[in-house]
């Protein structure tokens, strides 16, 4: 079995919508405005790329790195290599670019729950704010590596829905605070 794994910047409030200025968001680039660059809050970052063996992501996320990420090359070497999952009900075959590897169109959550039976790595979330409600209200999210930063931004696309449904318990398995107020918590989810 495959573990889904989320990977996330995200506010002290829960926001997750456009950390790095890729949407029309009044706090766009949040992660880069006003908090001080630290090499090492990033390691994280960098190391998942070698730990996962597929990326997912949701039509939105999908059509917003498609036309940036397979020209870094540099920054994003495993992840272009890597096959891509993109869960979405409206995006056609023709939409996918054709310079960023194999890419598979999944239609429901019925579709990431048979890919996670199969045989293979790990699988990591990206963006993808709707997908990764709907993943965790359906009980498909394994671990959450989470980027938690000291800005409250009070309004955006957040990691976790409002959904009445039952607890969850995590089990903390890495945290690190950095110099500029950035916390490092990777959690498995506990079943």
């Amino acid at each position: 079995m495959r573990t889904l794994i989320t990977t996330a910047f995200v506010s002290l409030d829960g926001v997750i919508e456009a950390p790095g200025g890729e949407a029309d968001y009044r706090n766009t680039g949040w992660t880069f405005n006003d908090i001080e660059f630290d090499e090492a809050a990033y390691e994280l970052k960098g190391r998942e790329q070698g730990e996962a063996s597929a990326m997912m992501m949701g039509r939105v996320s999908y059509q917003a790195f498609s036309p940036v990420w397979p020209t870094m090359t540099e920054e994003f070497a495993g992840y272009n290599a890597m096959p891509k999952y993109v869960v979405s009900t409206t995006l056609k075959e023709e939409d996918l670019v054709s310079n960023w590897g194999e890419t598979t169109i999944l239609r429901s959550l019925d579709d990431v729950a048979a890919l996670k039976e199969t045989e293979g790595g790990a699988i990591i979330v990206h963006g993808s704010a709707a997908l990764n409600r709907s993943l965790s209200d359906a009980g498909l999210i394994d671990r959450y590596n989470l980027l938690v930063f000291p800005v409250l931004l009070g309004a955006g696309k957040r990691l976790f829905s409002a959904t009445d449904k039952d607890k969850q318990n995590l089990k903390l398995v890495e945290s690190e605070s950095y110099s500029n107020g950035i916390q490092k918590m990777v959690f498995d989810v506990t079943r």
